[in-house]
Formats: structure tokens, sequence, C-alpha cells
């Protein structure tokens, strides 16, 4: 049981630090010579540019910023929660507040990264000279994390849901 309860608060863990890499870190969208995230948008590792007002569409990025914050401060208030039920409940209950967090987070994510997904091509075109240069680039490891953290933080709810409280 003991070894069980490591391997959940290790994957919950997990998911917090994908979810807080793929929020903070600048490599949604990356090339040779520039990097690209919902944050600033860098050309030659010097020249950075934040992502303002001036932007056009900036209401999309702001929704992936606002839903990327959101599911990382979901994922750390389940991990709380989990813990404080871990000593509150009876034997026999189970975590649901904790998995209805936890999958809330799932959910914020995934919507964060489905907009990004969907609008990113829209989102160069419409603001061409922050984006003149990064038209020959991938998506970066942060966006892979971000669908990495969507399916860690979706497992991790659902097996707070099944678990149930012992001795």
């Amino acid at each position: 049981m003991l070894v069980l309860l490591a391997f959940i608060i290790i994957f919950h863990i997990t998911s917090a630090a994908l979810l807080f890499v793929a929020t903070i870190d600048n490599a949604w969208w990356v090339g040779d010579e520039f990097f690209a995230d919902v944050w600033r948008i860098c050309i030659n590792n010097t020249n950075c540019t934040e992502i303002g007002d001036g932007f056009t569409d900036y209401a999309t990025m702001q929704a992936v910023q606002a839903t990327m914050i959101l599911s990382t401060i979901l994922c750390c208030i389940a991990f709380l929660i989990f813990l404080l039920q871990l000593f509150r409940l009876k034997q026999g209950e189970r975590f649901v507040l904790t998995s209805i967090i936890q999958l809330l987070s799932c959910l914020s994510v995934v919507i964060a990264a489905s907009i990004y997904t969907d609008r990113r091509e829209e989102l160069h075109r419409q603001n061409s000279e922050l984006y003149r240069q990064t038209s020959e680039g991938t998506y970066g490891y942060s966006f892979i994390l971000a669908w990495v953290a969507f399916a860690f933080t979706f497992i991790s709810g659902l097996m707070y849901l099944i678990l149930r409280k012992r001795k």
C-alpha cells in the first residue's frame, strides 16, 4: 500500500512539473534561429518581443495563458486536497474531490493546447511582423509537454476516482 501511495504522489508531482514547464518555458513553436511561446517571441536568442495588447487576436493568446495557469493551479490544489483527504477521509471512502479538481486541471490544459493547435497558423499570419522568421518552425517541447501533461492529469484524475482509502 505504501508503494502505491508513493507512486500516486510521484505521478501527481510529475504532472504538476510538466504543467509548470509547459506553461513557463519558451518553446511552444521553435526553429533554427527562434523560439516562441504564449508569452513572448525570441529571434536569435537576443531579440525578444513580449506578446501584449498590440498583438492581433491577443484574446486568443490570453485564453491559452489563462487556461495553462489555471490547470497548473488546479493540479497543485488537487495535490494539497489529496494530502488533506489522506488524513481526513474515513476508511473505504473515495478521493472524489481530488479527482474532480484533477480532472478540471486536465480539462484546462486540453483547452489551452487545443486552442493553440487550432489558432497557431492564423495567429502567425495575422501577426506576420512578429512571426515573419518563424514560418519554418515546428511545435516545441513545451507544446508537447502540455499534451503529455493532459494525459498525466487525466490518468491521475481517474486514479483518484477509483482509489479508496485503506488502513
